[in-house]
């Protein structure tokens, strides 16, 4: 008897990807998320970026740890990421394609206030 492989997942659609990554930093504790729609601005690099203050930089690894593992469970195994800045945990940049997640401690997110350079995207905050 043969074993059936498992269907391939797909990649969930933006909103919904982007919902699953606001609702994992929130677990996580992660503070003032905030998400900034690109789309209209023209930025061929991604739709959206978000950005949270996390308190350390081991809350900061926990919760891309948490995007990661949550997406893999839901849309199978990721290939196309890229993850910079884990290491130090001061700022962390998880890309996903087309959404940006920067995960930052307070002093960085103060220092480069990404939502004021970005500041002509819709801004929506997460409640």
């Amino acid at each position: 008897m043969s074993k059936r492989a498992a269907p391939a997942k797909t990649a969930l659609p933006t909103a919904e990807r982007l919902a699953l990554v606001q609702e994992v930093l929130a677990s996580k504790k992660v503070e003032d998320i905030l998400s900034l729609d690109l789309r209209s601005l023209g930025y061929l690099l991604c739709d959206y970026f978000v950005i949270g203050t996390a308190e350390s930089d081991r809350q900061a690894q926990a919760a891309v740890d948490g995007i990661l593992t949550r997406l893999k469970e839901v849309e199978g195994p990721l290939d196309s990421y890229r993850v910079e800045g884990y290491e130090v945990g001061q700022w962390i940049l998880l890309d996903l394609g087309d959404i940006i997640v920067h995960v930052q401690q307070p002093e960085v997110r103060r220092y480069y206030r990404l939502e004021e350079l970005w500041g002509d995207a819709k801004q929506y905050p997460y409640a």
